[in-house]
């Protein structure tokens, strides 16, 4: 009997690689795959390769280690945390054997260049990256990330000064380019920019933003392919002088989706905007709220 259960049970190295992927996809953390489960045997490597497992590579639960410093980049990351990421990253993409097509940094995460580089040249089929945080990356760097993703459809990216750089490499490089979400105070040069190097843009998400009502105005007259505009939370900014309120909402309406808040003065976070000077400090609140969006596809 105990010889006809030895046969029975032929141990976990031999499990059936269909098998162990379901439990490694359910059981082991990306840190647990990587460090560990990985370099159990040969046939657990071959599990661990399995492109179900890295369709995502979500790094939202990680964080860099900084300091603020007065020069650029204004912040200082700690060499160890730097070496964490860098050791992820390389362990994520030779596992990941280049089937990722969703990559997830948390906004507290700050890769550099040649971090970023490294890991979208080994994302050839990568169609949406969310990355909040750019304080250490150069304009070279992200221009050259974005020209590895081919098939890049989404992005998630903070405000900048100076937008063109991006959108121009996104209108070269991404011809799938669908939907985008921006992270921050939006300005009148932003959208101009938008309006002339994206004009196909299907989903827009500016949602706990600040946009003054000229800028929103020059989106809905100019983006004619615009099918999705999310301003939830978003601080307003009007005058006497400028568009009311309510030619935004009629010139809205064509679209399949307007998303805003009916009343700021009950809405929490709408508070939390104006409490914070129209820039929301996501740290303040709870750690999901970053993720969160009123569009189905761009909520994580």
């Amino acid at each position: 009997m105990a010889k006809d259960r030895k046969n029975v049970f032929r141990g976990w190295e031999n499990l059936d690689t269909d098998i162990l992927v379901r439990i490694f996809k359910k059981y082991f953390s990306l840190d647990e795959l990587t460090s560990g489960v990985a370099h159990v045997c040969r046939g657990w490597r071959v599990a661990c390769c399995d492109p179900i497992l890295w369709n995502t590579l979500d790094l939202s639960h990680m964080r860099s280690k900084f300091v603020k410093i007065s020069c650029k980049p204004c912040l200082y990351v700690v060499g160890h945390s730097d070496k964490k990421l860098t050791w992820i990253l390389k362990l994520s993409m030779s596992l990941s054997k280049r089937n990722t097509k969703t990559l997830i940094f948390h906004y507290d995460l700050l890769p550099n260049d040649d971090m970023i580089t490294y890991t979208t040249r080994r994302c050839p089929n990568l169609r949406r990256l969310v990355l909040p945080s750019w304080n250490r990356i150069e304009e070279r760097g992200i221009c050259d990330a974005i020209s590895f993703c081919k098939k890049l459809e989404s992005l998630t990216i903070p405000s900048m000064p100076n937008p063109h750089f991006v959108f121009s490499a996104i209108r070269e490089n991404c011809k799938k380019f669908r939907e985008l979400k921006v992270m921050g105070p939006i300005d009148l040069f932003f959208i101009q920019n938008l309006v002339c190097l994206l004009p196909k843009l299907k989903v827009l998400s500016l949602r706990c933003t600040s946009i003054h009502i000229d800028a929103l105005t020059k989106i809905l007259d100019k983006m004619k392919r615009l099918e999705v505009l999310n301003v939830s939370h978003s601080y307003i900014e009007v005058s006497d002088t400028e568009v009311p309120w309510s030619t935004i909402i009629e010139k809205a309406s064509k679209l399949k989706q307007f998303v805003a808040c009916k009343d700021p003065k009950t809405c929490v976070k709408c508070q939390w905007m104006e409490k914070d000077e129209k820039v929301m400090r996501w740290n303040m609140y709870d750690e999901g709220l970053w993720k969160e969006d009123e569009v189905s596809s761009l909520h994580l």
